[in-house]
C-alpha cells in the first residue's frame, strides 16, 4: 500500500467527510481525491512514473501533503524533503536520491532559486500555491487535466518512500520503503490502536507531515477519519486543536511534550476527546512521563521504530502505564512495550548470537515492516542488515514479561576506566529535576579515564539550578562512577530538524583534533 491506497479506502467510507482541515479551509475526501489523480495523469503525461521520484518542500500545509497522495498514485517514489534543513543539505538530498520533480511552497523562493542553480538534472520546478517568476503554479501546471479516477500504481515490492535518515550521526542515508513497508506499518498501527467502528478519529498533525506525522496520518485517512494539520507544533495552538478540534490522536515527540507541559494553564484544559498521544522518536524522561499522564489523561502510548523500520517495531499501550488504577512502576514506564505483530525483535551481541533476559546488546529486527536498504549504498545496507536483521544501532534488552528496554544508542555509549556508561540512565535522573527542561549527556576526554561523563543542561524558562545541586542528585541515585564530573548549562540544546537532540554537535565541541568515535 501507499498514500494513495490509504485515500482511496477514505473516500469509499464517506466521499464528502473531511480528509484535511487547516485553519478555517477544509478538503473533503473527494477533494483530495481528484487533486491526487490530477496530478498522477500530468506526471504521467511528462513520463514520470514507477522508478522515478519526486518532492515537495514545505512546511506543515495540507496542500502539500495532498501533492505526496499524487505522487503515489502515479507510482513514483516520494523523497520527504525538509524546510528545516539548509540549501546545502537539501541539495545533497534532492540529488543524491535523483529526483527530477520539486514542488515548493513559495516562502522558501529563495532556497528553491539556489537549489536550481545546484542541480541541473532536477527538470520540474512548480510552485505550490502561486505563480512565480520562473515557476509556474501548480495550479497553472494543472491546468486541463482531467481528474477522472486513476488507478493508484500497485507494486509490493516498488519503493514508494525514500526517507532520510535523521542525520544525528553523519550525512543522511535514503531509506526506501516500499509498498509493503508501508502496509506493514498500516497494518500494524491499525492493530495496536483501537477505535469502534462507528467513530472516525481526529488525526493533529502538528509534528513535520514529512516524517513520523505524515505516517501515523495514513491510518487515521484510511479509517475515513479526519487530519488537522499546524504548520508547526506551537504549544498553544497544539493545546487548542485539542479541545476545539476533538482531537483523538496525535504524534510529538518528548521535547515538544516537555514544552506542552511548561506551558501556562495547561492544566485547566479539556482532553477528554484524546485516545492516543503518541510519543517516540527520542527517549522520553519517566518523570515527565508521569506529569504527562496526571494532565492528558490515560491516553499516553509509546512507539518505537526507526526511518529503516517506520514507528510500529514495539507498542506500550495507553492501559500499560497504568496497573490497578495506579501509575505503573518506572521499570514498566521505563519500557518501549512489546513488539507489534508485524515484527520479531532480539536482542545480539557483537557475534550476533542470541542474548538472554535482561542482557544488554543490540536491538534488532525482521519483518515486513524493514527497509529492503538504503538507496545507492549496498555497503551500507549489507553493514544493516545481516541475514534479514535490521541492526538499530540501539542497545537494549527484553525483560522477564517480553518487554523492551532502550538503554542507549550504541554511538552514545560511554567508555570510562573500561565501564561501560549510558547516558540515558543518567539523562532520566536529571529530567526528574523540576528545573530541567531537557539534557544531554556525553563523553568528553579524559586524562586518566579515556572518557569523562558530562552533562549540558537546558533549563525551564525563569528556572534555575546549579552544577552541583544536580551533580549530587545523580550521586544519591546512580553512584560517584555515572555520575557527571561536570556539568554546563545552556539556553538551547542543538537539536536535528525534527527536534532530536544532536550529540554528536555537543561531542565535537570538546573532541576537536582528538580522536572520538562520532
Amino acid at each position: 500500500m501507499n498514500h494513495a491506497h490509504a485515500l482511496d479506502r477514505g473516500l469509499a467510507l464517506g466521499p464528502h467527510m473531511p480528509c484535511l482541515q487547516q485553519g478555517s479551509q477544509s478538503w473533503s475526501y473527494a477533494d483530495v481525491h481528484q487533486h491526487s489523480n490530477r496530478l498522477a495523469r500530468k506526471l504521467r503525461m511528462q513520463g514520470l512514473g514507477p522508478g522515478r521520484k519526486a518532492s515537495v518542500l514545505s512546511r506543515n500545509h495540507a496542500e502539500a501533503f495532498i501533492c505526496v497522495f499524487g505522487i503515489a498514485r502515479a507510482g513514483l517514489a516520494w523523497v520527504p524533503a525538509n524546510p528545516r534543513l539548509n540549501e546545502e543539505d537539501n541539495a545533497y538530498l534532492l540529488e543524491y536520491m535523483d529526483c527530477e520533480l520539486l514542488i515548493f511552497h513559495s516562502e522558501l523562493q529563495d532556497m528553491v532559486r539556489g537549489l536550481q542553480a545546484r542541480l541541473p538534472a532536477l527538470r520540474h520546478w512548480i510552485c505550490l500555491d502561486r505563480e512565480l517568476p520562473g515557476f509556474p503554479s501548480l495550479e497553472s501546471w494543472l491546468e486541463g487535466v482531467d481528474d477522472a479516477p486513476l488507478d493508484a500504481y500497485y507494486e509490493p515490492e516498488a519503493v514508494t518512500i525514500i526517507a532520510p535518515t535523521g542525520g544525528t550521526t553523519g550525512r543522511s542515508k535514503g531509506v526506501q520503503l516500499t509498498q509493503r513497508n508501508v502496509g506493514a506499518f498500516m497494518a500494524a498501527h491499525l492493530v495496536s490502536l483501537h477505535y469502534p467502528h462507528s467513530q472516525r478519529p481526529v488525526n493533529l498533525a502538528a509534528a513535520p507531515l514529512t516524517h513520523a506525522a505524515g505516517f501515523t496520518a495514513l491510518p487515521t485517512i484510511a479509517r475515513g477519519g479526519r487530519v488537522v494539520v499546524l504548520e508547526s507544533p506551537d504549544p498553544v495552538s497544539v493545546l487548542d486543536a485539542i479541545e476545539q478540534q476533538g482531537v483523538t490522536e496525535l504524534f510529538l515527540p518528548p521535547t515538544v511534550i516537555y514544552r506542552l507541559l511548561s506551558t501556562p494553564g495547561v492544566r485547566g484544559r479539556d482532553y477528554s476527546s484524546l485516545r492516543y498521544f503518541i510519543y517516540a522518536a527520542a527517549p522520553m524522561a519517566v518523570e515527565k512521563l508521569k506529569e504527562a499522564i496526571q494532565v492528558f489523561g490515560p491516553c499516553m502510548t509509546q512507539v518505537f521504530g526507526q526511518a529503516e523500520a517506520p514507528m510500529m517495531c514495539t507498542y506500550l499501550a495507553p492501559d500499560e502505564h497504568m496497573c490497578d488504577g495506579a501509575l505503573a512502576d518506572d521499570e514498566l514506564l521505563s519500557s518501549c512495550g512489546h513488539p507489534t505483530p508485524m515484527v520479531q525483535v532480539r536482542i545480539l551481541d557483537e557475534d550476533h548470537r542470541v542474548l538472554g533476559t535482561g542482557e544488554r546488546g543490540e536491538i534488532c529486527v525482521r519483518g515486513d515492516l524493514v527497509t529492503p536498504g538504503y538507496y545507492k549504498q549496498p555497503e551500507a545496507t549489507a553493514a544493516t542488515i545481516v541475514d534479514g536483521w535490521l541492526h538499530t544501532g540501539d542497545v537494549g534488552y527484553v525483560d522477564s514479561q517480553g518487554r523492551v528496554h532502550i538503554c542507549d544508542r550504541k554511538k552514545d555509549m560511554i567508555i570510562s576506566g573500561g565501564f561501560n556508561i549510558y547516558p540515558q540512565e543518567i539523562e532520566q535522573v536529571l529530567w526528574s529535576h523540576p528545573s530541567v527542561e531537557d539534557c544531554a549527556v556525553i563523553g568528553v576526554p579524559d586524562e586518566d579515564w579515556g572518557e569523562a561523563v558530562k552533562a549540558v543542561v537546558e533549563l525551564k524558562p525563569g528556572a534555575s539550578a546549579t552544577e552541583q545541586e544536580l551533580v549530587a542528585l545523580c550521586k544519591s541515585r546512580l553512584g560517584s562512577l555515572k555520575s557527571p564530573k561536570s556539568l554546563d548549562f545552556v539556553a538551547t540544546l542543538p537539536r536535528s530538524p525534527n527536534g532530536k537532540v544532536l550529540k554528536r554537535d555537543l561531542r565535537d565541541m570538546y573532541w576537536k583534533n582528538m580522536a572520538r568515535r562520532i
